[in-house]
Formats: C-alpha cells, structure tokens, sequence
C-alpha cells in the first residue's frame, strides 16, 4: 500500500478506529477491509477502514455485518466463563449490551 493511501485510511477517521472508536497511533494502525478481499472486496480507499489492532484480529476476514453479531453476542458469550461468573458476584466486573453501532456509524448519525 502506497504511503499516502495509508495516511488517508488513517485520517478517515481522526486517528481512530473505525470500529471501536479508541485512539490508535499512525504506526499501530492496521488497515482493515471492510468487505473482505476474499469475498472480492477491493483493494481501495472506499473499502479500507482504520482499525485497532484488537479490532482488527477479532473482525479477521469476516463481512461487517458478521462482525456486529459477534459483537452482539460478545456479553453473553462472556458471561458464560466461569472467570467472569466469579468476577461479576464480586462486582468486579459489569455487563452492558452494545448498541450495535460502530465508531464510524455512530459519526455517520450526528451529521
């Protein structure tokens, strides 16, 4: 990928992550398909993402509404571990339903 290009994924977003909205350095940036090269996805601006390295390793190859589910999901999947079980009675950790809209969704919404 060219320098430039990478630089326009990066600033797609301020800095951020598409998916997760959390600050990613210029460096640590992975650039994401949104619709996955092996599903014919291009290889172009309008279907690169800025993506955290977290987000990106947990999307994989998977489209994006594949991903929503995964993450729709994500808390009861948790909460099914016995670690997390023995961490909720002591209140050391909370459950929250996500809302189904990712970082650049939710920018898309306030204009």
């Amino acid at each position: 990928m060219k320098p430039k290009t990478r630089q326009a994924v990066y600033q797609k977003y301020g800095g951020r992550c598409a998916y997760c909205g959390k600050r990613i350095g210029y460096k640590d940036m992975q650039v994401d398909h949104i619709y996955p090269a092996r599903f014919g996805g291009l290889n172009h601006i309008d279907n690169y993402n800025p993506a955290c390295r977290r987000c990106n390793h947990y999307k994989r190859a998977t489209t994006l509404e594949r991903f929503r589910e995964l993450l729709l999901t994500l808390h009861k999947r948790v909460k099914e571990r016995y670690l997390c079980k023995v961490a909720e009675d002591y209140g050391i950790i909370e459950y929250h339903e996500w809302n189904g809209r990712f970082y650049f969704e939710q920018l898309t919404d306030q204009t």
